[in-house]
């Protein structure tokens, strides 16, 4: 078998192959969280949120809105070194923001195992 046949024998069985894997993961809701900036976010993302009294406090002085808290949760980065620590039977989180203002927001968030709690919104 000549060079060239093998080649085109290679490149139908890696069409093939794709395909088949496109089929697969494309009727799946996959995410590649894989660092644990993204692992933190998605799992406060995906749990049922609630606001504590200091936080409504400071969501009624208009200066941030539930918008802007999705947004940090989506995009924001979590401080590490203030982060991760036991906190009323959960975890304190630490995550640094933008609002639409383009101010920067500190959001101090518990994560409890079956919900999170934004406990304080801190303008910097």
């Amino acid at each position: 078998m000549k060079l060239y046949q093998r080649f085109a024998y290679y490149l139908v069985g890696l069409v093939i192959g794709l395909f088949f894997v496109a089929m697969v993961l494309s009727g799946k809701d996959t995410r590649c969280n894989y660092f644990p900036n993204a692992r933190v976010l998605n799992d406060l993302r995906n749990k049922p949120f609630n606001y504590d009294s200091i936080a409504s406090l400071q969501m009624s002085k208009q200066w941030v809105d539930t918008s802007d808290i999705k947004n940090i949760l989506t995009h924001g980065d979590v401080d590490f070194d203030k982060s991760n620590k036991p906190f009323e039977g959960g975890k304190l989180y630490t995550i640094e923001g933008k609002n639409k203002k383009n101010e920067e927001i500190i959001l101090e968030v518990i994560n409890y195992s079956d919900k999170a709690v934004l406990k304080n919104i801190i303008k910097k």
